[in-house]
C-alpha cells in the first residue's frame, strides 16, 4: 500500500508520541505503530534498563525472539531497538487487542535477561469492504412495519477507531438503518422496514449502504441492496433461543455434531419451510463449523485449536421459502486438550568449550515452551546423568545448561547431549533436542617422536640437499597446539655447527644433508632434533639421529713403492744366476677407501720379456718364472696395474726397471744413454727448432717434477695418517720397510757413476717461489716467446 509524504509524516511524528516506556514488574514496554520502515528507532534499551552501552557490547547482547519473525534488531553500539522489518498489525494479531509480542535480551558474562514487551499500535490502513459487492432480498409486501432485515458486515482488519465505526443507508421513504455493537466490539447494521411495501406499485428497490471507519482520513464502502417485492407471507420464522451455547474439545473429530438449532414460522404449508444458514461470516474467514440447512444441526468439518481461537461466535438466520428471516446467536467454547508438544530452542549457544573450564561453566541458555495452557503447559527439561552436565531452572521457562565437572578434549572431543522436556499434561508429551558440544583444545600434551633414536645411512660424496630421512613425532592436542614444527639443536661437529652439515624442514621433519659427506673424514654424526607444538606456551620434546656414512669408492688406490721419480731411473738388480721364483722386489700399494672397495690386486700389465716375470694377485711381489739367462736383456722394463674391488674399479699403474745384470758397470753401459747432437750452423731455421724443443722439453720436465714431488709428499703424508693399513687391504699392518732382498740403483742421465738414493725430509719445491718453480716460470714465458717468434 502506498502513502502519502503528509501520511509519512504523520507516522514519523507518532512514533515520538507512541514511543512510550514503561516498567512493571521489572519489564519494559514499548508501543509503536506499525508499518514502521526498517531501520526506525523503537526505544532506547540501554537508557531504560540502566545499562552501560559498553556492557552491551562486552556483554555480546542480542534480542531473543519467542518466534522466527525478526521485527526488531538491537543495535549494540547506540543501545538502541530500531524497526527491523515492516509490521503488519492485522497479521501479527488480527483482531486483538492490544497487540504486542515479546522479547528477551540476553547478556554474558555474567548472564542476564530482560523481557521486553513492544505493543502494535494500529493505524488506519484498511477500508471497510463487504464480502459481496451485492446483497438481494426478497420482501412480501405483506412484510409488517418494523420488520428487521439483517445484512451482511463489512469487514475491516484495523481495530479501535480505525476499525469499522458505523453504517449509513441511503434515503429511502420505505427502509432506515438501525446499528448494533456485540459483546466484542464489532459493529453489524439491521434494515428495518418502516413503511408498507406495494408490489403493484414498486415491484424492485435499489438501495446503497456505506460502512465508514474512525480513522483519519476517514475510510469507507459500499454495497448495493437489490430488494425484489414478493406477495405476502405474513409471519417471519422464529429461534427457539435468542443465543445458543455449547462446547467442543479442540481434538474432536471431523463429522461431530456440536449443536442443533430450530426456528419456528406460524404461517402454515408451504410459507412456513424454514431453511437455516449462517450469517455475518467474514470473506475469506475460514469457519471450522457447518449448519445443515434442513435440520438445523452444526457439524465440525475444520480443524480448531483452542491456542489459536478459544470461541467462536456465529450469528445463524432462519429463512422462510418468502425470504422472511429470523436471527440467533451460537456461541461456541473450544475446551484446551494436551495437543503440544513443549518446544526446545537454544536461546544461546555457541556449540564450543574450553577443556580447562571449571565445574560450573555455563554452557547454552535454553528456552523451553507450551502453547498449552494450565498444567498441559508446565514443563520441566532433563537430560542424561551419565554426562559431565547438569541443568539448572533459570528465569520464566529458562533453563541453563551448566558443566558438572572438569573436561578432557583428548578423551573424548564431542558430546552428543540429549535435552528433554515433559509436561504435565494427560497424557503426558514431550519433546527432545540433540546438540552437540565440542571441547576446545588447550596445549595440554608435548609433541612425542615415535623413536626415541632414529638411524639413516648416507653414501659418501653424496649430491647437497639429498633427504637423508623423515622424523616424525605426534601430538594428542589439535589445531595450533598440534602443529608440530622440527628444530636442529646448535650442537658441534668437528668444531663446526650443526647447521653446516645438516638441515631440518620445520614442517615435514626431513633432514638434509648440506654438503657432501665423506667417509675417510667422518664416519658417524650423531645430531639432536626438537619437536616444538605451535601452543602458548609451546611444549617440546627431543630425540637424536645418528647419520651413518657408507664407504664409496671414490680413491684409487696409491702406490707406496716403488717411488715413480721423474729425475732418475730406479733399477731393481736381479743378477743372471736367479732361480725360478726369485723374489725382484714387491709393488706395495694402499687404498683409504674401506671394505672391498679398499680389496687390492695387482697385474702385469706390460713387460720387457713376459715370460720373465710374474706379479702375485694379491700381494703384489714380482718373481721370476724361469731361470735366468745370459741372453736376457740387461735392461727390463714392467707396468704393473694395481686395481681395487670397488663397482667401478680403480686402478694405478707403476713402472719398474729391473736390471739384470751381475755387476754395476754392466748394468751403467746399458742406461748410459749418450746423445750426439749434429750442428748446424748454416741453417738459423735448425736453432730455431732446437731452442724450442729444448725450452719444451725443459718446460714439461719442471711440470713433471713438481706434480710428482707435490703427489710424494701427499702420499707420505696420507700414508702417515693411515698408518693402520697393510700391504694387503684386508690386513690391519703395512709392511712396505724391505722393498727386495736385492740392490737399489739410482742412474742419472748425465752421469756414468753411481749414486745412492737420498730422499730428503723436505723438498726445496715445498718452499713458495722455490728456483724449480722460478725456472718453470722463466721456461713457459721463453716457450710463449719462442713461439710467437
Amino acid at each position: 500500500m502506498q502513502y502519502s509524504k503528509t501520511e509519512l509524516l504523520a507516522w514519523n511524528v507518532s512514533i515520538l508520541l507512541f514511543s512510550v516506556v514503561a516498567a512493571v514488574n521489572g519489564q519494559i514496554r514499548y508501543s509503536i505503530p506499525e508499518e514502521m520502515r526498517k531501520g526506525l528507532f523503537v526505544g532506547d534499551i540501554a537508557k531504560d534498563l540502566g545499562l552501560d552501552v559498553r556492557r552491551l557490547v562486552s556483554g555480546r547482547a542480542r534480542l531473543v525472539l519467542e518466534d522466527d519473525n525478526q521485527y526488531v534488531v538491537l543495535n549494540q553500539n547506540k543501545g538502541h531497538i530500531v524497526v527491523n522489518e515492516r509490521i503488519d498489525r492485522e497479521r501479527l494479531c488480527a483482531k486483538k487487542s492490544p497487540c504486542s509480542f515479546s522479547l528477551e535480551i540476553v547478556l554474558e558474562e555474567p548472564l542476564e535477561l530482560f523481557s521486553i514487551t513492544i505493543e502494535i499500535q494500529d493505524i488506519n490502513d484498511h477500508a471497510p469492504v463487504f464480502p459481496k459487492k451485492e446483497i438481494n432480498l426478497e420482501i412480501s409486501e405483506s412484510t409488517p412495519t418494523g420488520t428487521v432485515f439483517l445484512l451482511d458486515s463489512a469487514a475491516d482488519p484495523d481495530v479501535g477507531t480505525n476499525s469499522l465505526q458505523s453504517y449509513s443507508l441511503k434515503a429511502n421513504e420505505h427502509f432506515v438503518l438501525k446499528q448494533h455493537t456485540r459483546a466484542d466490539g464489532s459493529k453489524y447494521a439491521e434494515m428495518v422496514l418502516q413503511s408498507g411495501l406495494d408490489r403493484e406499485k414498486q415491484s424492485k428497490h435499489a438501495l446503497i449502504l456505506t460502512a465508514v471507519d474512525g480513522g483519519e482520513p476517514q475510510m469507507s464502502g459500499t454495497v448495493k441492496i437489490h430488494i425484489s417485492v414478493l406477495d405476502a407471507n405474513d409471519n417471519s420464522p422464529v429461534f427457539t433461543q435468542s443465543i445458543y451455547k455449547a462446547s467442543v474439545l479442540e481434538n474432536a473429530l471431523r463429522g461431530t455434531i456440536i449443536a442443533t438449532v430450530s426456528a419456528v414460522d406460524a404461517d402454515q404449508g408451504y410459507n412456513g419451510n424454514v431453511t437455516y444458514s449462517f450469517t455475518h461470516l467474514e470473506d475469506g474467514s475460514a469457519c471450522p463449523f457447518e449448519i445443515n440447512s434442513n435440520t438445523g444441526a452444526i457439524k465440525l468439518v475444520g480443524d480448531i485449536d483452542y491456542e489459536a481461537s478459544p470461541n467462536y461466535e456465529i450469528n445463524l438466520q432462519a429463512k422462510d421459502p418468502w425470504g422472511v428471516t429470523g436471527a440467533s446467536k451460537l456461541v461456541i467454547e473450544i475446551v484446551d486438550e494436551n495437543d503440544n508438544s513443549p518446544v526446545v530452542t537454544m536461546a544461546s549457544y555457541s556449540g564450543k568449550i574450553s577443556e580447562d573450564s571449571p565445574p560450573g561453566t555455563v554452557v547454552a541458555l535454553i528456552s523451553v515452551q507450551d502453547k498449552d495452557s494450565g498444567k498441559n503447559g508446565q514443563v520441566h527439561l532433563t537430560i542424561d546423568e551419565h554426562l559431565p552436565f547438569k541443568i539448572k531452572s533459570s528465569l520464566r521457562n529458562y533453563y541453563t545448561l551448566i558443566t558438572a565437572q572438569t573436561l578432557d578434549r583428548e578423551k573424548l572431543p564431542t558430546y552428543n547431549i540429549t535435552l528433554t522436556a515433559t509436561d504435565e499434561g494427560f497424557p503426558v508429551l514431550s519433546n527432545k533436542k540433540s546438540v552437540y558440544l565440542e571441547v576446545s583444545d588447550i596445549n595440554d600434551n608435548a609433541p612425542v617422536f615415535s623413536q626415541s633414536l632414529y638411524s639413516a645411512q648416507v653414501t659418501e660424496n653424496n649430491s647437497p640437499g639429498v633427504p637423508l630421512l623423515q622424523i616424525r613425532a605426534t601430538d594428542l592436542d589439535q589445531g595450533q597446539n598440534a602443529r608440530i614444527s622440527y628444530f636442529l639443536f646448535e650442537d658441534e661437529l668437528n668444531g663446526n655447527p650443526v647447521s653446516a652439515y645438516f638441515s631440518i624442514n620445520t614442517e615435514s621433519g626431513v633432514i638434509q644433508s648440506l654438503r657432501s659427506l665423506d667417509y675417510e673424514q667422518v664416519k658417524e654424526y650423531k645430531i639432536r632434533v626438537k619437536a616444538q607444538d605451535g601452543g602458548s606456551p609451546p611444549q617440546s620434546s627431543n630425540t637424536s639421529v645418528i647419520v651413518h656414512v657408507q664407504d664409496q669408492n671414490d680413491n684409487p688406490p696409491q702406490v707406496l713403492y716403488p717411488v715413480q721419480t721423474g729425475g732418475s731411473l730406479v733399477a731393481e738388480m736381479v743378477p743372471r744366476s736367479a732361480d725360478v721364483g726369485y723374489l725382484v722386489t714387491k709393488v706395495v700399494a694402499v687404498d683409504v677407501d674401506s671394505g672391498q672397495n679398499a680389496w687390492l690386486s695387482y697385474k702385469l700389465q706390460k713387460a720387457t720379456d713376459r715370460a720373465l716375470f710374474e706379479v702375485g694377485l694379491q700381494n703384489g711381489e714380482i718373481r721370476t718364472i724361469r731361470q735366468v739367462t745370459d741372453k736376457d736383456a740387461v735392461k727390463q722394463r714392467l707396468t704393473v696395474i694395481v686395481e681395487d674391488n670397488g663397482q667401478p674399479s680403480r686402478s694405478a699403474t707403476v713402472i719398474v726397471n729391473v736390471a739384470v745384470a751381475d755387476s754395476f758397470p754392466e748394468v751403467l753401459s746399458e742406461f748410459t744413454e749418450l746423445t750426439h747432437d749434429k750442428e748446424y750452423n748454416d741453417n738459423l731455421t735448425f736453432y730455431l727448432v732446437l731452442a724450442l724443443a729444448v725450452v719444451s722439453f725443459l718446460f714439461i720436465t719442471c711440470l713433471v717434477v713438481i706434480i710428482s714431488v707435490k703427489i710424494y709428499r701427499w702420499r707420505q703424508s696420507r700414508i702417515l695418517y693411515h698408518s693402520n693399513l697393510t700391504t694387503d687391504s684386508r690386513k690391519s699392518d703395512c709392511k712396505f720397510g724391505r722393498a727386495g732382498s736385492q740392490n737399489v740403483l739410482i742412474m742419472d742421465p748425465s752421469s756414468t757413476g753411481t749414486m745412492q738414493r737420498i730422499q730428503n725430509e723436505k723438498s726445496i719445491l715445498d718452499e713458495p717461489d722455490s728456483p724449480i718453480e722460478v725456472c718453470l716460470y722463466f721456461t713457459f714465458f721463453c716457450f710463449l716467446h719462442l713461439c710467437k717468434t
